[in-house]
């Protein structure tokens, strides 16, 4: 399973938050704490989803942050390349290994497995992961892996 960045996770939980409640502003704090996530780290994330023109930001009362971006055109991938921008490390850098065929070949591959990864972030918009939240497909197949209860028959 691929792994993101904290800031960049942080990052989503935000704009999804902040796109379910269009209608108010939310602090920092009431995200951070809705997450249980650091609250310093989210300020600094949420600041630079500011910069990006995703997010905007009023003070005082009343205040706090709101989704600027369409929520129906933002994509994940949109928020991900400000955290993670594009670009690849090579894997294992200078490992005899990678030099081999079969290094060559697993690079191919796993190439491929990034450039998939990368259409995918690119077809999901923030919108379709509201529409995917309030399905809750997981929920179903939590409830057919739990152990049956005894009926006492």
């Amino acid at each position: 399973m691929m792994k993101l960045q904290k800031a960049t996770s942080f990052a989503l939980f935000a704009v999804l938050d902040l796109a379910a409640q269009p209608e108010r502003p939310q602090s920092v704090i009431e995200i951070a704490e809705r997450y249980g996530i650091s609250a310093h780290h989210l300020a600094k994330v949420l600041r630079d989803l500011g910069r990006a023109g995703i997010v905007n930001s009023a003070r005082g009362v009343g205040g706090g942050y709101r989704l600027v971006a369409n929520p129906k055109r933002l994509t994940l991938l949109d928020i991900i390349q400000i955290f993670e921008p594009p670009g690849r490390e090579p894997a294992g850098g200078n490992d005899p290994e990678l030099a081999t065929d079969a290094g060559r070949a697993l690079r191919l591959v796993l190439d491929e497995i990034d450039e998939h990864v990368l259409a995918t972030f690119r077809s999901i918009t923030v919108s379709t992961m509201l529409k995917l939240m309030v399905r809750r497909p997981w929920s179903a197949s939590l409830e057919r892996s739990a152990p049956k209860a005894a009926t006492g028959r």
